[in-house]
């Protein structure tokens, strides 16, 4: 066996039991948080390995094909960017969370889409290339978009700036996506077999990255998952849930295929929690990073919960919705 198809099952294995590993973190960080919290400093930069990972994943093909479907990106985009800040909003209020709690779904909401949507609409045979370009908008978008809601949202309740949530986000997201897309660029022309290798390797890193992110989190936060964690796991359940079911009801209601559907719900749905969790440790607190550190475990269960029963509903999804494309993406 080769060294690639080594890091292959490697990557493989911490993909398949990624959910696994992620609890597991988590109680140990629960049992000794001091074994953990000194990840803390290194949220944002574990977090732009992530976002390396995903400008890895993008080839120019996945821009043009914004412009060969505007229409349903725009859908997808304007859902997310309208549902999921104010399903975080409205579900502060009715289950009356404690301030920072409330910051860090509010957070949430208005994140991006994150790269576990993509995955998920594959397996759950939706419209793969739809999924990229819809979750490359929203996240070239999220300097922008991110910050201009949680200011409207939570403006009274926060001590930061939107210049400085904006600068933050395009140091987080923008700078590692961009080089992650150069680099790939690059490779695919100069060492087509290491751009190869590299997309093998960066989903293990990226659920390394992801682990080691909400195990920091869990153990500053130990204190108040003892005394609110409840009400932070109603919330993060309620809106992931509004979340996928909005999509695919506003993508079936505007009269998209039931493949773009489906990846419309994930799009909404699944969000890029893991800035959330480093915006919340930058400019507010560890409880604040509490919502989108349980996010990023739940959504990892219910997206693939989902995604199996859309594969098992095969039939009634568009016939080429993912086979062509896959190999697009």
């Amino acid at each position: 066996m080769s060294a690639l198809d080594t890091v292959r099952r490697a990557s493989d294995l911490a993909n398949k039991y990624f959910v696994v590993w992620v609890l597991a973190a988590s109680g140990a960080a629960l049992a000794v948080p001091s074994g953990f919290t000194w990840i803390g400093p290194y949220i944002t930069p574990l977090l732009g390995v992530i976002m390396l990972g995903m400008g890895l994943t993008l080839r120019p093909e996945d821009f043009r094909r914004l412009a060969a479907r505007p229409r349903d990106v725009a859908i997808g985009t304007l859902t997310q960017w309208l549902v999921m800040p104010a399903a975080a909003y409205g579900l502060t209020v009715a289950l009356s969370l404690p301030t920072e709690l409330a910051v860090g779904v509010i957070l949430v909401g208005a994140a991006p889409g994150g790269t576990a949507s993509n995955v998920m609409t594959f397996l759950g045979k939706g419209d793969v290339a739809l999924s990229v370009a819809i979750t490359t908008v929203t996240t070239l978008a999220a300097p922008v978009v991110m910050p201009a809601w949680v200011v409207f949202l939570a403006g009274e309740q926060l001590s930061v700036t939107f210049a400085e949530m904006f600068t933050s986000i395009v140091q987080i997201v923008i700078v590692p996506v961009g080089a992650g897309f150069a680099l790939r660029y690059v490779l695919d022309r100069k060492a087509p077999n290491v751009a190869e290798a590299g997309l093998d390797v960066f989903p293990a890193v990226s659920v390394v990255a992801i682990v080691a992110i909400v195990a920091a989190v869990v153990g500053l936060s130990k204190s108040t998952i003892l005394t609110a964690g409840a009400a932070a796991v109603v919330a993060v359940v309620a809106h992931n849930g509004i979340g996928l079911g909005a999509g695919y009801g506003v993508g079936r209601l505007t009269g998209m295929s039931e493949d773009r559907a489906r990846t419309c719900a994930f799009e909404v749905g699944l969000q890029n929690s893991g800035l959330a969790v480093a915006l919340a440790t930058a400019f507010f607190s560890p409880a604040a990073a509490l919502p989108p550190a349980l996010f990023s475990v739940w959504h990892n269960v219910s997206g693939p919960a989902l995604a199996s029963y859309f594969a098992r509903n095969e039939s009634t999804a568009a016939p080429e919705s993912v086979g062509a494309r896959a190999s697009d993406d």
